[in-house]
């Protein structure tokens, strides 16, 4: 038989559910600055990029094999593919690829990853209703706020239980998006949320494999479902993200209703996002910045004895692989980010290649990398001194890594980088025409034009 227990609970949160339904289906169009729509634009393309780029990879033949077993229906396309599926299915995949690479845009401030699981919904289903770029721009500001928000309510509290952040909110940010461009009303916005709390998905021990890209493409697809369930009638409680037995106070010990409801429409967590420029843990950006000022300072992998890192205690614990095997174990190894920065000057998809993870070079100076907590060094700062063989050290603190909001990526960067992703799966001339379409995105009168595009 199973047993009531008593948990302590808040039975007064503001009505959390209604306030973000109202606000998802009733603020106006394009209702925030140029600079927010700009940063939209900006995210839309990063994630594009990172979709179209992974393709091709082995998660995502996996998993295209998986959903054609299924026989689905040919609704929408997949970035980067000739095949077409059924709409969540497209969501699925393209949520799947967008994260494969771990080049993806980052809120840092709840290391939320969340164009994967709003984008990746938005953009199948728009191109199934033929909606208007504008109607998606609309979308993607609003479901990234509400994913946004709610992880700022239970960070840091609900990540350090092993729940992976990026899954367990994107559901109610894609939830919000489709329902806003489905053009649902509040009633049916809040079932869309209480629908989607009851999906959360992601733990941390997947990171390092397959299933870690899952957890937005599936964060996508169950937004998607719970828009069109909503849409249909289906119901949900309609306290679903702030009840006692709900998903915020289920999910964490601490939550802050605060982080929902301050300047809610006035401050747009969109403002917040950032862009890698490696393809890696965003915790590990610092260390290989420093390792690549290195390089830049002359210092050679042949003429190091040992390099020190120091760093702050979360490097280690998301971060700590010394041997990884593969590509996707070295995205989470410290130690090989450093020796790819200071061996090759970057960190792009290409050093976290299999073979460049195993190569010899790579190992022994990944092997001569020694890092410890100092917790004097802040996360997104880390303190790094080469001991080279003649006795010489070089030494490099970064406080705010290449790609954080104190040193963004350019748009040109953000261009260059899309290009270093795209161009092999779908050419040189037709990744500059989806570069205009995106940039342009919010001008077009059918989606559709973009996602021809995107097809090889």
């Amino acid at each position: 038989m199973a047993i009531n227990t008593t948990v302590a609970a808040d039975h007064n949160a503001p009505p959390v559910t209604q306030i973000l339904a109202n606000f998802v289906a009733n603020h106006p169009s394009k209702g925030w600055s140029d600079a927010v729509d700009h940063e939209a634009h900006r995210t839309f393309l990063n994630w594009l990029g990172c979709a179209v780029g992974a393709a091709d990879h082995a998660a995502a033949r996996a998993a295209l094999a998986a959903v054609q077993m299924l026989e689905p229906s040919q609704q929408a396309s997949i970035a980067g593919r000739k095949d077409r599926v059924d709409m969540g299915s497209a969501a699925l995949i393209n949520g799947i690829t967008s994260h494969t690479f771990d080049f993806d845009d980052t809120h840092l401030k709840t290391i939320i990853h969340p164009a994967g699981p709003v984008a990746s919904a938005l953009l199948p289903l728009a191109e199934h209703l033929g909606s208007t770029g504008r109607e998606v721009i609309d979308a993607l500001v609003l479901g990234i706020d509400v994913a946004c928000r709610m992880g700022n309510t239970v960070y840091p509290n609900h990540y350090d239980r092993g729940w992976h952040i990026t899954g367990t909110t994107g559901m109610l940010g894609s939830a919000a998006a489709c329902a806003r461009l489905l053009k649902l009303n509040t009633e049916q916005t809040a079932m869309a949320l209480g629908i989607a709390a009851s999906q959360p998905v992601g733990l941390r021990e997947q990171f390092g494999t397959m299933t870690k890209p899952f957890h937005p493409g599936a964060a996508a697809r169950a937004g998607l479902m719970s828009a069109l369930l909503a849409k249909q009638g289906f119901t949900a409680s309609p306290k679903a993200l702030e009840a006692p037995r709900g998903w915020a106070q289920v999910m964490s010990d601490k939550y802050d209703w605060n982080e929902v409801t301050h300047e809610l429409g006035e401050r747009f967590e969109i403002s917040f996002n950032t862009y890698k420029p490696f393809a890696c843990g965003i915790v590990i950006h610092p260390s290989i910045d420093a390792c690549v000022q290195l390089r830049e300072q002359g210092v050679k992998a042949e003429d190091v004895e040992r390099i020190e890192l120091r760093v702050h205690s979360l490097v280690l614990e998301l971060t700590g692989k010394k041997e990884p095997k593969d590509g996707l174990q070295g995205k989470f190894s410290v130690y090989h980010g450093c020796a790819a920065g200071l061996i090759f000057g970057r960190a792009a998809e290409e050093e976290f290649d299999d073979h460049i993870v195993t190569r010899a070079d790579v190992v022994a100076l990944r092997n001569k990398v020694q890092a410890t907590v100092d917790n004097n060094v802040r996360e997104e700062s880390a303190d790094v001194t080469a001991f080279l063989k003649d006795g010489r050290k070089v030494h490099v603190f970064v406080e705010h890594a290449i790609g954080s909001l104190h040193r963004p990526m350019s748009d040109a960067a953000l261009e260059a980088k899309f290009h270093g992703m795209s161009d092999a799966v779908i050419g040189a001339d037709q990744t500059n025409a989806l570069l205009q379409a995106c940039w342009h995105l919010g001008q077009a009168s059918d989606v559709r034009q973009l996602t021809a595009l995107t097809t090889p």
